[in-house]
């Protein structure tokens, strides 16, 4: 047990102390594990590719080919990659270079995020408060901000961080409105929703980061799951770890430098009475390297009502505070997100 219980000394301080917290469950896993081996090798896939450039370049022939990919894509894998996105190289290499500065920090100073970072109490997220099994323990650390803590905020010249965000936010933003109009248009939902419904205060950045973990196989960097969102689009690193399922099986993600990924969440699933999928995916953990991500989540006003296309629908109406009290209540119940079955008519 002692190799699962030892961190090195250069990360003691600004990792969050998930062997204290769950010295119980590593030590049951050391003991039943031992001996075996439970890592699991999945096949890795390229996520559909879609060439944002065809929305610009001033054919209508192209522009169509490009909306009904991304619409074939949301269809048949829930997931997809898109090139010429708008957000250059060195604003993406920014932003993960102020991610990992901030990640560097000391825990003590990270837990304070409200004093040492000016987001919001409670924006500072790490490991599963309630896990009681190590399946439902995420080996990860996280900055969860609303956008209204970062788009037109009050800060010095000299906050590059806050800065930098700020410019990623508000491109990021657009190009996911963009996404989600040409989704919602094709189920013949005004192209005003996303704009009057989605806006700062609802909308979230979390910056990701996975230390190494001394189980590999065993413990999730991030359990798995479906996004309770409209959109998801996310930034990774190149060392890997995306899975979700596919025709039934779990598949690895392989990293495009070039790409960002773009996700459906729960509500596009409700809106679209399952057209589109909200897939399940997860992150796997490292046992020598560190991963770092940051995701965008196209969230609604929570009395925003999400009600399927057409009747019969497959789901019962419901506003997005209900669906999200419940996703919360099931996680402090039963250690994971039962999601939209729950709403199944």
């Amino acid at each position: 047990m002692t190799h699962i219980l030892k961190q090195s000394s250069a990360n003691v301080a600004m990792d969050p102390p998930f062997h204290e917290a769950y010295k119980t469950l590593l030590a049951e896993t050391a003991a039943e594990a031992k001996g075996t081996s439970d890592v699991v090798t999945v096949e890795e896939w390229d996520l559909p590719v879609v060439d944002l450039g065809r929305l610009t370049g001033g054919k209508v022939e192209e522009e169509e080919e490009c909306k009904n990919d991304i619409i074939r894509a949301s269809k048949e894998w829930g997931f997809f990659q898109v090139v010429n996105h708008g957000i250059s190289n060195q604003l993406l290499a920014k932003m993960r270079a102020k991610q990992i500065e901030l990640f560097k920090q000391p825990f003590e100073r990270k837990s304070k995020e409200d004093q040492f970072s000016n987001f919001s109490a409670g924006s500072y997220r790490w490991g599963t408060p309630s896990a009681t099994s190590i399946t439902q323990l995420s080996w990860s650390e996280a900055f969860h901000v609303s956008l209204s803590d970062i788009l037109g905020s009050n800060y010095g010249s000299d906050d590059d961080l806050r800065s930098t965000m700020e410019e990623y936010a508000g491109k990021v933003s657009r190009l996911a409105q963009k996404l989600a109009e040409i989704l919602g248009e094709n189920l013949g939902r005004s192209s005003k929703f996303f704009i009057e419904n989605c806006v700062p205060s609802t909308c979230y950045l979390r910056m990701n980061r996975y230390p190494p973990c001394p189980v590999q196989g065993q413990i999730f960097g991030l359990m798995p799951h479906t996004d309770s969102d409209f959109l998801t689009i996310l930034h990774q690193d190149q060392v890997g770890g995306l899975e979700l399922v596919k025709d039934g099986k779990w598949i690895a993600v392989k990293p495009n430098p070039q790409a960002l990924i773009v996700n459906i969440g729960d509500l596009f699933q409700v809106w679209s009475n399952d057209e589109y999928k909200s897939v399940e995916h997860r992150v796997v953990t490292n046992s020598r390297k560190e991963r770092y991500s940051i995701a965008y989540f196209l969230c609604p006003w929570s009395e925003t009502v999400i009600k399927s296309k057409s009747e019969p629908g497959v789901y019962r109406r419901f506003s997005f505070r209900e669906f999200r009290n419940q996703v919360q209540e099931d996680v402090r119940k039963y250690g994971y997100k039962i999601g939209l079955p729950r709403f199944v008519l």
